[in-house]
């Protein structure tokens, strides 16, 4: 018996495409082809020739390329974007998108087959007009050894290939991607992207410009820890410093969803600091507000104006992104889409509500079983459902399915601090490993203590684990950040807890009651009313909102309330616990 001998070689593969080609052809189809025609023979071709490249075959307006040295075919990939618009030619102008990969390939003929040439495909639209995005592979392949800033675009999913690619991407300068007309689509990646543009010095001063700018560059850095967005580099937004722009313009150049701008201005001793979040596709302001301070303080003012631009992004992204998905996406089958539309349940306590938002994020587990973000909202998902002594349809062992999904989720989500929380938080309060989850939410903050979740879950370890002290730090500090945002009933009721347990009924019922006017079925806030009003003697007050309770959490009981709650130091649970008794919950 004989075998043909297959011919496999490792070899990096460049793909590209022109930009907009459809649209040129359909414009003006004879100046297109001359102006392709030109770019090949003056530009690609020599280029390639220089770089030791092998040009494969030629796709209409696509190219592949394979080069024996990944080093080469990055070298290569540069200089055919830096050289783009440094041709005289006659329009319409040529501008690429590249993709690299390096993998093992099969060689048949002239040809090229294989998963190496199949993902360098499917990076190439992943990359900006004008720019190259390359796979985790090549970068690890590069480190030291070319000259190139190199941003992290996460994982992503690539049609037809069966594992997530860590990719990472080199943005053209300005001038190179500002000459296309067709927009970078935010949604092919996980993250959508968001752009801190360099804030207006208006006072007139130039000497408060170092300030503006420091601003800019801490509100990045810090921005930069969160990982259910990307941030584009300093080097790309600056390129729009002393000019006056359109959002939206800059929103299609750069290639992002959102744009945060802002302004500085100066009066005597005095400073003001606006910041806006922007839409970029309508120039809608998502939210927008101002910061005084003085001259006397002005850098723990520059870290006050970071912290609380950076705990307010954040959420008002999320906000943004849910609304996105419900408006335009609602059929979509794509995992990140049903992780938004999951996250719409994430702050209700309602049992449906609960279980719409578990089916949502299973759909997203089972398309992307290793994402840890997926993984961890299930957890909390399912967190809910045990503290609250709700049973899950069809699931005989819940407690099995979140103790696997947390696992999971910290295999994959090393320094995710929402992850880190999330899964601490969980350990905590359902599954009560009690010092593997706080030192979890204390991981979880030094990740990113700007994460206004995150410290909200700092507060409840340190309330049901730790100092009552520290608990209030932590939700007055989530107050501070984002008094209106969502998820605020959580803070909220943190403090009334601690006010239950340190005996102050009064401050705690008003506490509660602030928590639900945020969130109205927040089910501890109900409790908090409960036996609030039980201690006070206000019988009737504890009894109505018992009513209440039990009409959006039925058969909730004394009982299934203790089996359910953290108990490391009972005496954090039994003033809550026997206000509920006094206000008539059964005890079984």
């Amino acid at each position: 018996m004989s075998h043909d001998h297959v011919d496999r070689r490792l070899a990096a593969i460049l793909a590209a495409d022109v930009v907009g080609y459809s649209r040129m052809m359909a414009t003006d189809e004879t100046a297109t082809l001359a102006a392709l025609k030109l770019h090949r023979q003056c530009v690609f071709d020599p280029t390639v020739a220089s770089h030791n490249g092998r040009l494969v075959k030629l796709m209409g307006d696509g190219s592949l390329v394979r080069f024996d040295s990944v080093v080469d075919a990055v070298n290569c990939a540069l200089a055919l974007q830096n050289r783009a618009g440094n041709v005289d030619a006659p329009p319409p102008e040529i501008v690429l998108r590249i993709g690299i990969n390096l993998g093992d390939v099969t060689f048949d003929g002239g040809d090229i087959y294989g998963d190496g040439v199949n993902v360098a495909a499917r990076l190439e639209p992943l990359a900006e007009p004008g720019g190259i995005c390359i796979a985790a592979i090549v970068k690890e392949s590069i480190v030291g050894r070319v000259n190139a800033l190199l941003e992290d675009g996460g994982g992503v999913r690539l049609k037809n290939i069966d594992r997530p690619i860590h990719i990472w991407k080199w943005r053209p300068p300005r001038s190179t991607a500002a000459k296309s007309v067709v927009p970078l689509k935010t949604g092919d990646s996980m993250r959508p992207l968001l752009a801190v543009l360099p804030f207006q010095n208006i006072s007139g001063d130039v000497d408060q410009e170092y300030f503006a700018d420091g601003v800019v560059e801490n509100i990045i850095t810090a921005l930069s820890r969160f990982r259910s967005f990307a941030v584009i580099a300093r080097n790309s937004s600056f390129v729009y410093k002393g000019q006056a722009i359109d959002i939206r313009q800059v929103a299609q150049e750069l290639g992002v969803r959102y744009v945060l701008e802002g302004s500085i201005r100066r009066a005597a001793s005095r400073l003001r600091i606006t910041a806006q979040l922007v839409e970029g596709a309508t120039g809608a302001h998502l939210w927008a507000e101002h910061y005084d301070g003085s001259m006397e303080d002005v850098f723990d003012f520059q870290d006050r104006i970071t912290e609380c631009v950076v705990a307010i992004v954040e959420p008002q992204i999320k906000i943004a992104e849910i609304a996105h998905s419900r408006r335009e996406r609602p059929e979509s089958i794509e995992a990140y889409d049903f992780y938004l539309q999951a996250m719409l349940y994430f702050y209700s306590d309602t049992p449906e509500r609960n279980h719409d938002g578990l089916t949502l994020i299973n759909k997203a587990i089972a398309l992307e079983p290793n994402n840890a973000t997926y993984l961890a909202t299930a957890v909390g998902l399912l967190m809910q459902r045990g503290t609250l002594g709700w049973k899950l349809a069809g699931v005989e062992d819940q407690r099995a399915v979140c103790e696997n999904y947390i696992e999971r989720a910290l295999v994959h989500g090393h320094g995710d601090a929402t992850v880190a929380g999330i899964c601490g938080n969980t350990l905590i309060q359902y599954l009560k490993e009690y010092d593997r989850g706080f030192e979890l939410v204390r991981q979880a903050v030094a990740f990113n203590p700007n994460n206004l979740d995150v410290v909200n879950f700092a507060g409840v370890a340190n309330l049901h684990c730790g100092s009552l002290d520290e608990a209030v730090t932590y939700f007055l500090r989530a107050e501070r950040l984002s008094p209106n945002s969502l998820g605020a009933h959580w803070n909220l009721t943190g403090l009334a807890h601690v006010e239950m347990v340190r005996g102050n009924y009064e401050e705690a019922l008003a506490l509660a009651r602030k928590s639900m006017a945020a969130n109205a079925y927040y089910g501890p806030c109900f409790w908090m009313m409960i036996a609030a009003n039980a201690k006070l003697g206000r019988m009737e007050e504890a009894r109505q909102h018992l009513a209440g309770l039990l009409a959006f959490s039925p058969g909730v009981t004394v009982a299934r309330l203790r089996a359910g709650q953290p108990a490391k130091i009972p005496e954090r649970m039994e003033p809550i616990l026997d206000g509920l008794q006094l206000a008539g919950m059964p005890e079984e």
